[in-house]
């Protein structure tokens, strides 16, 4: 066995580093004394706007709760219909069904993974209220179709970019295109917080100023609800250790793309599929896809090379969505992206060691 070691991800990478910096955010805001909704929430949220070159940002609990806030804010409700990809994580579809509305799922590409508007449209009722593309493994969907689509049959456009710190697409990040952007900052995300955390990005202020009193029990003026709303806010501590990390997010990026290229360029086996190439993309996650899954997980696990699957299970064959009324084979890619693919380690800190390891065990299997 091989004596390099490689794991799926190496936090101490990005924080060791950073661990004065850190340390300092901890005591300001113990100094401070103000622990939710102060001086930190609101410089992240500017400073994280302004990186995804959107007006505004409002801080959330978490990714979940940003995308439900969303559809909240804009409407979505019992009866409504919001297209979503079969092949996401659960939260993309929870989301809707927090606020009564109904998920239908679609079969993504399978060269990128990712839902295309002509699909997607195959889907449209009478009842869709909203499009909520997936910019799934750091990947934008393809936008400007998706925009053009839900202008064409008055549709709210959603996106989930809780993979997608920095992602663009012909220059444009998440929040462009349509009405907002849902992200989260879960501590394995290109940019996580040291615990649970979201944000909602968004160019339109009456959603914002929404989403904002939604998060705060409907609240905009204490004791005054003008809305049933619900608890999730970016606390004090999270948006202060965000704020330290956030600076060095373009750089983390730019290594995660170099990595990926030369998985890209490196990675040599008929037996191993790639997804096609994609403009802008932060590589959140590198998938590799294969009909021999199980046998080169074990392969690279005996070298010492660690590695995840996203995601196993479709939304469709998940028992909380049997009500649904999906069988298997209703998503036949959906189904094949979760049967063979597999995530092979990307994180800034790398060696290049580690790299080459990596690419020799995929090309040896």
């Amino acid at each position: 066995m091989n004596g390099v070691q490689v794991p799926y991800t190496d936090f101490a990478k990005m924080h060791d580093p950073l661990r004065g910096e850190l340390d300092a955010a901890w005591k300001r805001v113990m100094d401070q004394e103000w622990f939710i909704g102060g001086a930190e929430d609101q410089a992240f949220e500017e400073e994280f706007a302004a990186l995804c070159g959107a007006k505004f940002c409002v801080g959330v609990g978490n990714g979940l709760d940003a995308l439900r806030l969303i559809l909240l804010a804009a409407g979505v409700q019992e009866g409504d219909e919001v297209l979503v990809p079969a092949n996401t994580f659960i939260a993309s579809a929870l989301a809707i069904s927090y606020v009564g509305a109904r998920p239908v799922l679609v079969d993504p590409d399978q060269e990128t993974a990712l839902i295309t508007p002509q699909e997607a449209e195959k889907h449209i009722t009478e009842k869709t209220k909203a499009i909520m593309p997936v910019h799934l493994y750091g990947r934008m969907a393809e936008m400007e179709g998706f925009a053009d689509l839900a202008a064409r049959h008055h549709l709210l456009l959603v996106e989930d970019a809780a993979q997608a710190h920095g992602a663009l697409r012909q220059g444009k990040g998440p929040a462009a295109w349509g009405l907002a952007a849902g992200y989260s900052f879960y501590p394995g995300k290109n940019l996580g917080a040291l615990g649970d955390a979201g944000a909602v990005i968004t160019n339109d202020p009456e959603l914002a100023r929404r989403v904002r009193a939604l998060s705060n029990y409907g609240s905009e003026v204490k004791y005054h609800h003008e809305w049933a709303g619900v608890n999730s806010r970016l606390d004090e501590v999270q948006a202060a250790l965000l704020r330290v990390k956030l600076p060095h997010l373009p750089a983390w990026t730019a290594e995660r793309r170099r990595i990926a290229a030369a998985y890209e360029a490196g990675i040599q086996n008929p037996k191993i599929r790639l997804l096609r190439q994609a403009e802008g993309n932060v590589y959140h996650v590198f998938p590799v896809f294969t009909q021999e899954r199980d046998a080169l997980q074990k392969h690279l696990e005996q070298a010492g090379i660690h590695c995840l699957i996203h995601y196993p299970i479709p939304v469709h064959l998940q028992q909380a969505y049997a009500d649904l009324g999906y069988r298997r084979g209703d998503f036949p890619v959906a189904e094949e992206l979760a049967e063979t693919e597999l995530s092979l380690p990307l994180y800034p800190g790398m060696t290049e060691e580690q790299i080459q390891h990596v690419i020799q065990q995929v090309n040896s299997f």
